[in-house]
């Protein structure tokens, strides 16, 4: 059976699975669906075409589904998705899309996302990433799986972060951040390979000689962006973590963080 605190106001249209637990105070609408075993804290307020999966964890004062705070939107019903096994620490706001992309901010799956984060309009959050304290996300910004993002970080619009990448503590991310790179300093340049990351998630002796040569390519020699690309091509298109990083460079429209 739903336990829901008896102060919680929940909207009768809204759809809960019967496992779920809603805290003192919070306020849910009638556009929100949540699935099994999530866990909603106190003062939360969950509103719009809000869906949220299984086994979430959200703790106190989170606003989740709230409209974008963008100047252009006309109030047009835009979505937040949000998957499975993430936990959701306190003060975090999340807001729904807009349709100068698809209408839909998502959020992937066991993510550690971490007090007082913001996540603008239409990002696409991708599954066991980590968002330190107080970063933010703006509109459009995508973040590919496993990334870490340091506190008080602030990534500008349109932005894409590649997976596996991590960005040190009070970064200020204007241009794109290629998979499996550090990133740090003011102003942000490309550290060394996230090898401490790689290992902790088992990539070979192999892959992780792969990646610091798409490294020493990218990052390293006097190449411009255009002949590292075709010498990174020329390490084999079928291999997985080549075939990331160009895809990444592909879609790329701010320029790269170097």
């Amino acid at each position: 059976m739903t336990r829901i605190h008896p102060t919680a106001l929940v909207d009768p249209a809204a759809e809960l699975d019967d496992s779920v637990q809603v805290g003192a105070y919070t306020i849910i609408g009638p556009q929100v669906r949540i699935g099994a075993g999530t866990v909603i804290g106190p003062h939360c307020v969950i509103e719009g075409r809000t869906t949220i999966g299984s086994d979430n964890r959200f703790y106190q004062f989170g606003s989740i589904g709230a409209m974008p705070q963008d100047m252009s939107h006309a109030g047009e019903v835009t979505e937040l998705v949000i998957g499975d096994r993430n936990t959701v620490r306190e003060f975090c706001t999340f807001n729904t899309g807009t349709f100068k992309e698809q209408g839909v901010t998502r959020v992937g799956d066991d993510n550690w996302i971490m007090a007082y984060v913001h996540l603008a309009h239409d990002v696409r959050l991708g599954s066991h990433t980590v968002l330190a304290n107080n970063v933010t996300l703006a509109g459009h910004v995508h973040v590919g799986d496993w990334a870490v993002i340091g506190g008080l970080t602030g990534v500008h619009q349109w932005v894409h972060v590649g997976a596996h990448a991590m960005i040190g503590f009070q970064g200020h991310v204007a241009q794109d951040v290629a998979p499996f790179m550090t990133v740090d300093g003011n102003p942000l340049a490309v550290r060394a390979v996230n090898l401490t990351g790689l290992k902790r998630r088992g990539f070979s002796d192999e892959r992780q000689r792969q990646i610091r040569q798409m490294h020493k390519l990218l990052f390293r020699g006097s190449l411009t962006l255009e002949q590292a690309r075709s010498e990174i091509e020329a390490l084999g298109t079928d291999d997985p973590d080549v075939r990331t990083m160009l895809d990444f460079l592909a879609a790329s429209t701010r320029g790269l963080v170097r």
